[in-house]
């Protein structure tokens, strides 16, 4: 039987989902694949500047002319072929998400927390695409939060579908201690 895992993390802007896979990756050995990433080298491709719109906007494009799950399917094969348990970052879209449930050895890890602790948390990462007031934080999380398109980000229908949610409205070390009891759990379903 195959003992590799892969995990899909969703969840609210600034919840916390990068330090999920530092930890998964630093502490627990897992290979990391982002949706961002494979955003930013296509919005780098059509010269336009990386930021939450033109990602928003250009996964929309990519979804709807290859379908819903084109782009966690592309990172599923690739994280398949590493044999090591894997972390697929920023799922946003229940059509991701059933690509990925379908297909085995999968579970959604979602993440949230307070919108000021998140958008706080954001401030300090400095990344482009957050360069934003909290009204735009708002707005740009409303944006993603409800879509009936499947192709379309809806982070609440993701996060309601997730094997496992965390609340990161506490310490890093709080948030370790529920990722490590859930890691408990799969380990224990898979022997």
């Amino acid at each position: 039987m195959n003992k590799q895992i892969i995990i899909g993390i969703t969840g609210t802007l600034g919840a916390g989902k990068g330090e999920i896979v530092n930890y998964l990756v630093n502490k627990k050995g897992f290979i990391h694949f982002s949706v961002s990433d494979y955003l930013k080298k296509e919005i780098n491709k059509r010269k336009l500047p990386i930021n939450r719109e033109s990602m928003r906007i250009v996964a929309n494009e990519i979804r709807t002319k290859y379908g819903a799950g084109f782009i966690v399917d592309f990172l599923y094969k690739k994280a398949k072929t590493t044999n090591k348990n894997s972390i697929i970052e920023s799922i946003r879209t229940l059509g991701e998400v059933n690509t990925l449930k379908e297909k085995g050895n999968f579970y959604l890890f979602a993440v949230n927390a307070d919108p000021k602790i998140r958008f706080e948390r954001i401030k300090k990462r400095e990344s482009e695409k957050d360069n934003v007031n909290f009204k735009e934080f708002i707005n740009a999380e409303r944006k993603e939060m409800n879509n009936k398109d499947p192709s379309k980000q809806n982070l609440k229908e993701c996060i309601k579908n997730a094997n496992y949610k965390f609340d990161n409205n506490g310490t890093f070390e709080n948030l370790h201690q529920q990722i490590d009891k859930t890691l408990q759990e799969i380990f224990a379903e898979k022997k």
